[in-house]
């Protein structure tokens, strides 16, 4: 099984892409999609889809984790996101890939065994997990990682819908 698990943002798009079979979880891609302030706001989120779409072709995912929005103080930026949010679950509902939603607690929670975990120790333990000597820059990359490890523990066999 591939998981696909997305941190959700419309400059940043971290993303980790986890391999699950009977026995073993590994990590077999992660990245960020970036947009260029630039842009108008349309073009980025375009680039989003166009990214995110080469993206699933790329790898196939049984499944696609995303985390769900969180609190903003920034109004401005809860609806940039959220813009690129909608964009995303558009994008990989169009190729009929499911798709699940956590928490940043509820992701921590599984990284971690403590949901008000901070990005050390989340950082901390993906190294441990997949036997890696550091994280990837930026943090979006690493909470996508996250996400998708969330994911894969939740997940027992699905199938293509």
């Amino acid at each position: 099984m591939i998981i696909l698990g997305i941190d959700p943002g419309y400059a940043r798009i971290g993303y980790g892409v986890l391999e699950k079979n009977l026995k073993s979880l590994s990590l077999i891609d992660s990245g960020i999609i970036t947009t260029s302030k630039d842009y108008s706001f349309t073009d980025r989120l375009m680039k989003i889809q166009k990214d995110l779409d080469k993206l699933l072709k790329k790898h196939k995912p049984d499944l696609v984790a995303i985390e769900k929005l969180f609190f903003f103080k920034n109004a401005k930026t809860a609806f940039g996101v959220g813009q690129a949010w909608g964009v995303i679950l558009l994008t990989v509902a169009k190729q009929k890939i499911p798709i699940v939603e956590q928490t940043p607690l509820q992701i921590k929670q599984s990284v971690t065994g403590y949901g008000q975990a901070n990005k050390e120790q989340l950082h901390n333990m993906l190294k441990i997990i997949f036997k890696i000597s550091s994280i990837p820059k930026p943090d979006d990359i690493a909470d996508g990682i996250a996400c998708a490890f969330c994911a894969a523990q939740k997940t027992r066999n699905i199938s293509r819908l």
